[in-house]
């Protein structure tokens, strides 16, 4: 069954009496009532939570936390799928029940059955990513991991069932950050003997195809993804336990896998394990970085996207040292960002790795920017200020310095991704105010008011209220 948004529409005027009645049928005496009623409710979830909380979302939660404890299995799955979606749209309002909610669902583990187990899982997995960081008080942290490790326990590396438990560890690892230490050594050290395993097995496989089974892959992505999430939740932590394990062997081996889905985890991983320890990472770059250059095609979009990603990440921490790897990979990034039909994801991690390679290398990559630069100005104009678009364009200003001539062309399109800054730090403000300014000063006034006079009013408001040009 699915529904769409529009009808929600129509029905709003009758959602404060008719939510209520929903609630009310959540106790009711027929399984399939109550059942029902979940899966109703759980389609109005963006409406209830757009309400003050003790109006419709405190009944609601109460009620669904309920029947996630009824003693009827299909009851039971509705009420911990419509939970899941409830805490997608609530997010941090959850904060101040996260104990109560958290009871129940430590409880609904002892009484689960297996189906419903890995629906519980979800909703454990979706309640660390709605609420982050809040998850991580020693009081939620003894509620919450003792029943996921004894379960982590209780499951065999070959067993299907430690797909879901994996990727639920991943969002809660990520939530608790250093809250996770005392649990993350045996989680990273099964991760990696499932990637190391898998790998084992496909070898074998491959070189007797008669005598041994396939393995099946997912054992390794879902490790990869956990290992990630271990990485960015511990960030430099990480360290000692990257420093013990041969795991950076491994994710050689895993970057050529033939499965584009092992292939898009790893250059995840390597990415994460970048920003958390690069002393482990540095030594494989000389290996790494062709395999990545070889990544960079957009056929599989996901890979291509956390390969670039990646890409950008090595070049910050490699700084001038990145030199000799830009021919590798630049004339790919240039070819993504003029592609047509390219997804709006990847056209914006392309434009920021080739200004984060030419923020670090900007005599190698500014000979290319008539080749790029309207693309990227196009590509990040609408995203929000951060520290990738804060690399970004420091970089484009380093190469416009060295390369002047190469914008000119297109300089209404680096007035207008000027613009799409809120509030610029400081001495990056200062590089776009002496770029504009020496533009003006270069054609003169006369051009100038010319060249501005196409610019939209928005545009031209904006850069005189903020560069006085």
């Amino acid at each position: 069954m699915s529904c769409c948004g529009c009808c929600v529409q129509g029905m709003v005027p009758y959602l404060p009496e008719l939510i209520p009645h929903l609630i009310q049928c959540l106790c009711d005496k027929k399984a399939l009532v109550r059942s029902i009623a979940c899966w109703t409710l759980s389609r109005y979830a963006h409406w209830v939570v757009s309400q003050p909380p003790d109006a419709y979302l405190k009944p609601l939660m109460t009620e669904l936390l309920k029947r996630i404890l009824d003693g009827n299995k299909r009851v039971q799955e509705a009420a911990c799928s419509a939970f899941a979606t409830l805490e997608e749209e609530a997010c941090t309002e959850l904060v101040p029940y996260l104990g109560f909610i958290l009871d129940t669902l430590v409880f609904a583990f002892g009484k689960y059955q297996h189906k419903n187990l890995l629906i519980l899982y979800d909703a454990i997995g979706t309640l660390a990513d709605s609420v982050g960081h809040h998850l991580n008080q020693p009081e939620y942290i003894q509620k919450l991991m003792p029943p996921l490790i004894q379960k982590w326990n209780e499951l065999k590396d070959e067993d299907k069932d430690l797909f879901p438990l994996l990727e639920c560890l991943s969002s809660v690892a990520t939530a608790l950050q250093s809250g996770f230490l005392p649990y993350c050594e045996p989680v990273y050290q099964r991760c990696v003997t499932l990637v190391q395993k898998t790998l084992a097995q496909a070898m074998m496989y491959n070189q007797h195809p008669e005598q041994y089974e396939a393995p099946d892959k997912d054992f390794m992505i879902v490790a990869l993804d956990l290992l990630s999430g271990l990485a960015e939740g511990l960030g430099g932590h990480v360290e000692q336990l990257v420093a013990r394990s041969n795991i950076m062997t491994l994710l050689f081996q895993c970057m050529q896998d033939t499965m584009p889905e092992v292939r898009q985890s790893s250059f995840a991983l390597l990415g994460d394990l970048t920003k958390a320890c690069f002393l482990h990472v540095k030594p494989c770059i000389a290996e790494f970085m062709p395999i990545l250059g070889l990544n960079l095609n957009p056929e599989f979009i996901s890979v291509c996207n956390n390969a670039t990603w990646a890409i950008g990440e090595i070049s910050i921490q490699m700084g001038v040292e990145m030199e000799p790897y830009v021919g590798l990979v630049l004339n790919h990034l240039v070819e993504i960002i003029n592609r047509p039909n390219t997804p709006k994801t990847l056209l914006e991690n392309t434009a920021i790795t080739i200004g984060r390679l030419g923020y670090v290398c900007p005599q190698e990559v500014a000979p290319m920017l008539p080749q790029f630069i309207r693309p990227w100005c196009q590509s990040l104009r609408n995203i929000r200020d951060n520290e990738e678009k804060d690399s970004a364009f420091r970089g484009i200003c380093l190469m416009i310095g060295v390369n002047p001539g190469g914008v000119v062309q297109d300089f209404i399109f680096f007035c207008d991704a000027v613009a799409s800054w809120m509030n610029p730090k400081e001495d990056l403000r200062d590089m776009f105010y002496k770029i504009l300014h020496g533009f003006k000063d270069q054609v003169g006034e006369e051009n100038w008011q010319q060249f501005s006079e196409q610019f939209p009013p928005q545009l031209k408001e904006r850069l005189s209220a903020c560069y006085g040009v």
